[in-house]
């Protein structure tokens, strides 16, 4: 990062006000009878209607449309961990984006927690305040165990977006890009290079969508997983393979995809060469993705590239679906977020894709050309009906799956958002 924009990023955290969010009042406050009906004595009949009926929570507070974004530092961005309270500006982020793209109300949790058992306790204790949790930089496999915890042990949604957005978008534009080649996913060839909480909610999202599993191979920093391997935890032993493979160089050969979710400059020219006819090269580590996008265009002009980063086409980006699917998910009052409405928000971001783009949206990306090919296998941020169509999808995939509390409203969006 150069000087000036590192001094520019430290400058918009810090001015004119230090942080991102802000709290506002939603209710008058101005007079004497005023602070009487928002505190005491008139506050306590709220209190008696939900101590009678939980549910009553929804009616008269906040809770169903507050978030909650909680991290322990351990997986910050790239940067590894570097404690909770070094992760507080990335919460913070993510919740301005709750704000910014789905009106969803969020406060950011840092935990010091030097245990899963630890943090587990921690959230499931304050859980029910929220509408839902998000869970945010926590590392694997840790987060494997504590996301499994909180589902079992909270009646709210509980979703580790670094898993499960990361995927959700992943398997989207996977499946565009596969049909654009002409290819299908129950035939794909697919060499996962990472082994960590996104690698292996993609591999698993794109099994629910047709993968075959013993057409994935996944590698880690020591090679292939595979069954003779003794080195491997349990979440990593899900994925091993019965195969002579051992190197990146052995399963590349022949592959239709390659998925990075690992580190820099790990895949070679030599070894995008000697994939398949038309391959599908999903480069995600940020910022430098496991090979530059010159590089790969330069070395293969049959290939349909995504990355992690915004200065390129076909950007996987997270904002694209986690902000719809808890509006989905809240305005049903969904008590999970279940691999049904995964699926509904791949289907919802696919189908945008291939429709044609808003002006507005074209006008923001300097006003080129967006159309459904190589170059756009993905919807973009901006783009004004991912909050209707997403949350829309995940909201009846909540109601069909027998996930959701209230029927599916009959006109949808609740309101304009």
């Amino acid at each position: 990062m150069t000087d000036s924009l590192r001094q520019a990023a430290l400058d918009y955290h810090a001015l004119p006000t230090p942080g991102k969010l802000s709290v506002e009042l939603t209710t008058p406050a101005e007079t004497q009878e005023d602070l009487s009906l928002a505190y005491s004595p008139g506050v306590a009949e709220p209190v008696r209607e939900i101590a009678k009926d939980p549910e009553a929570a929804y009616r008269y507070t906040g809770k169903g449309n507050l978030v909650a974004v909680i991290s322990n530092g351990t997986a910050i961005l790239g940067l590894g961990n570097l404690g909770p309270l070094a992760s507080k500006p990335v919460m913070e982020g993510k919740s301005l984006l709750f704000k910014r793209f789905a009106d969803i109300n969020s406060v950011d949790i840092e935990v010091e927690a030097p245990s899963p058992e630890r943090f587990i306790e921690t959230v499931a204790a304050i859980a029910n305040t929220f509408g839902g949790i998000n869970l945010e930089d926590i590392k694997a496999p840790e987060c494997f165990q504590i996301e499994e915890a909180l589902i079992q042990r909270c009646s709210v949604p509980i979703f580790h977006d670094d898993q499960h957005g990361t995927a959700i978008v992943t398997v989207a534009g996977m499946l565009n890009a596969l049909e654009i080649q002409g290819k299908n996913i129950e035939d794909a060839r697919i060499v996962c290079l990472g082994a960590g909480a996104a690698a292996t909610a993609c591999c698993k999202l794109l099994l629910c969508a047709g993968a075959k599993k013993e057409q994935i191979t996944m590698l880690d920093s020591r090679g292939v997983i595979h069954s003779g391997r003794s080195d491997i935890n349990a979440y990593k032993g899900e994925w091993a393979r019965d195969t002579e493979m051992r190197t990146l160089d052995d399963a590349i050969e022949g592959a239709d995809v390659f998925l990075g979710v690992s580190g820099p400059d790990l895949l070679s020219a030599d070894q995008l060469a000697h994939m398949a006819d038309k391959p599908v090269v999903f480069a995600c580590s940020n910022p430098n993705p496991e090979i530059a996008p010159e590089l790969a265009h330069a070395t293969r002009d049959d290939l349909i590239m995504a990355t992690g980063r915004s200065d390129y086409p076909n950007q996987v980006n997270n904002v694209l679906c986690f902000p719809f699917i808890f509006r989905g998910a809240l305005d049903v009052r969904a008590t999970s977020i279940n691999e049904h409405m995964k699926l509904a928000a791949i289907e919802a971001i696919r189908k945008l894709a291939r429709e044609e783009v808003p002006e507005e949206v074209r006008a923001g990306y300097g006003g080129v050309e967006m159309a459904f090919g190589p170059s756009y296998i993905l919807p973009k941020p901006t783009d004004p009906r991912l909050l209707p169509e997403v949350a829309a999808a995940v909201a009846k995939a909540a109601v069909d799956s027998g996930a959701a509390r209230l029927p599916y409203p009959e006109h949808y969006p609740l309101k304009p958002l």
